[in-house]
């Protein structure tokens, strides 16, 4: 039982150290970003993980706070879920801070209206699901709240590889503050 504490305490306090990490040093994470995929060619392609599959869930609302502030309460499994709108479409989405991009599944990214063509998944990655293809997007807006981000990096998966929305630090970064406390996740802008 003590083992099992151990071990919790060790992965409750690395993930939370994520954030910490990025503030001290956004320019590693900006490498980060830079080869969270990688162009599929005759080389050999190095993987990058993306979370998945996403379990269905019920839709979480965001307290909304004055100013450009919102908080998002954990669900019952410890994950931070609310109603985003990407390019003014209402998407339940995770915020997940171990993702270097937002990532969405090719149905959510027609939803929103990004248009892609087959040519356009020329990445592969590496996810829970295995190996899939993945197309480069951008977000023209993202929003929870009153809090918006315009011009926001993605990458788009076949369905089959992602279940759902992952919120990365692709937006997380650009906010002037995300942190854990009192077990709800503060995003302030």
């Amino acid at each position: 039982m003590l083992r099992k504490l151990l071990l919790v305490g060790v992965f409750a306090g690395t993930s939370a150290s994520i954030p910490i990490l990025y503030q001290s040093n956004p320019e590693g994470f900006h490498d980060l970003l830079q080869s969270a995929v990688q162009y599929d060619s005759a080389a050999p392609v190095k993987k990058k993980a993306i979370s998945a599959p996403i379990a269905k869930v019920a839709k979480a609302e965001p307290e909304i706070l004055p100013g450009r502030k919102v908080r998002l309460s954990a669900d019952a499994t410890g994950h931070f879920l609310g109603d985003f709108k990407l390019n003014g479409r209402r998407i339940n989405a995770m915020v997940d801070t171990g993702a270097t991009l937002v990532a969405m599944n090719l149905s959510t990214a027609k939803k929103i209206g990004i248009e892609l063509e087959p040519a356009d998944f020329r990445y592969k990655v590496s996810t829970a699901n295995g190996d899939a293809r993945a197309a480069a997007a951008t977000i023209a807006s993202l929003q929870i709240g009153r809090i918006a981000v315009d011009d926001v990096q993605a990458v788009v998966l076949e369905d089959t590889a992602l279940d759902g929305t992952l919120i990365g630090m692709s937006f997380l970064k650009q906010l002037s503050k995300f942190e854990v406390e009192d077990g709800a996740l503060l995003l302030v802008q």
